[in-house]
Formats: structure tokens, sequence, C-alpha cells
């Protein structure tokens, strides 16, 4: 099995990877994606652009709307900021949750067309890396989305480093990644407590190994991306 990184800020002048796709958000839309499957959820609908996926909130059963803005703040007219630890209080069973995020969510559209794609988080790691070995991957490449201009993105990547190194065999205790995860710059303004949408109980939940038993693969219905 092959591994490689993009990271979906540096991508003009990257080749596409067609294989398995692995886009990783863990602080937050990944995170608040597995904890709605975990809460009920029927479906997820990741949606690039807040207009569209209110739009979309209109065609379809039972929605519940998901939104955050660059930076983590609630999307205006959505049901529900990127806060999975909110979330953890909800009763989501059956509903459809259509997600728009700055990051995670056009990682996904970006590799649409991928093999196979998968939505990571440290929350649910093991599970992906279960479900890449079941299905035979050849190549692997992580994507990551949490690198910005002042954002280091390594909660991302020791998530990454973490579900390679379970596919390699290697022995792996999560404590070590976990604490990348707490440090990385964007981790640490959730453990400043100065930024009222990063709370610290979100960056508690997403630094949890393994806290759910399923992946998050990501299929393409009619024109939809969608998680089950």
């Amino acid at each position: 099995m092959k591994f490689s990184r993009l990271f979906l800020n540096r991508l003009q002048n990257q080749p596409p990877a067609t294989d398995t796709v692995v886009v990783i958000d863990v602080l937050r839309s990944f995170t608040t994606a597995a904890v709605a499957l975990a809460k009920g959820a029927r479906a997820i609908y990741p949606v690039e652009g807040l207009s569209q996926a209110l739009a979309l909130q209109g065609g379809i059963p039972d929605p519940v709307s998901i939104g955050a803005i660059g930076g983590g703040d609630p999307a205006p007219g959505f049901d529900f900021g990127n806060s999975p630890s909110h979330l953890m209080q909800v009763d989501l069973t059956g509903k459809n949750i259509v997600m728009s995020t700055a990051a995670g969510v056009r990682g996904l559209q970006r590799f649409r067309q991928a093999q196979r794609l998968y939505a990571a988080s440290f929350v649910c790691a093991r599970a992906t890396a279960e479900a890449i070995r079941t299905a035979g991957a050849d190549e692997v490449c992580f994507v990551i989305t949490g690198e910005w201009v002042d954002r280091d993105g390594d909660e991302d990547v020791a998530c990454a480093d973490y579900i390679e190194s379970l596919l390699r065999g290697d022995p792996t205790a999560p404590e070590a990644f976990a604490q990348r995860i707490r440090v990385s710059d964007f981790g640490r303004r959730f453990m400043a407590g100065s930024w009222p949408n990063l709370p610290r109980a979100d960056l508690d939940l997403a630094a949890q190994a393994d806290l759910f038993d399923f992946a998050m693969p990501v299929r393409c219905e009619q024109e939809h991306l969608v998680i089950r």
C-alpha cells in the first residue's frame, strides 16, 4: 500500500488522487459529522456554499442544517454551528444533515471523483483504517484541510499519521497523536477559552481516539455527495 499527502490549500500544482482519498478535518467538520451519525442521523449531505446548502435543505425530508464560516463561527440561517460537543446533546434520529463548512466539505467536493472517498477525523480513525484495509486499497492519499496561513494544520497531520501507522501495522498508541491535536495552532485556540465559538469541549471531544466504531465513506447519489 502506497501513501501520499496533499494539502487542500496548496492544490494548485498537485496531481489528482484517484484511488483512495481520505479527507481529514479533525477541528471540526468530520468530528461533527461523526457525532451526528452517532446521534442517529440518517445521512449527511456535504455541500460547498452556504446558499446551496440552504437550498438543498428545502428538497430533502427531515432536514437539519449545520454550517460554519471561515474561523469557525456559525453560519447565519443554519440550525447548528459546527460544534460536535453541542450536537452530543441533540437527538438527530432519522434526520438528514446538510453540512457546509470552510474546509472539510470543500475537500470532499474537490476529490469527489476518487474511486473511494472517506471523511475522517480522530474519533473514527481506527474504523477508517479498517475500512480502507478491507476495501483493498493500493494507494491512499490523505488530504489535510486544516493548514491555513495562520494555522499549521497539525491536528489533521496527526490524524493522518495515526491512520497510516495503523495501516502499516506499526505498534501505535494514540496518546501522542491526541496531544498533537491539542497543541496544534488551532487546538491552542480552543484551549485558550477566549473564542466564544471555539469551546474547549469541542477540542476535548475531537482529541478522543476511536470514540466511534464506524468509518464515514462518501458516495455520490445522483448529483449529491452523501455520508452514511
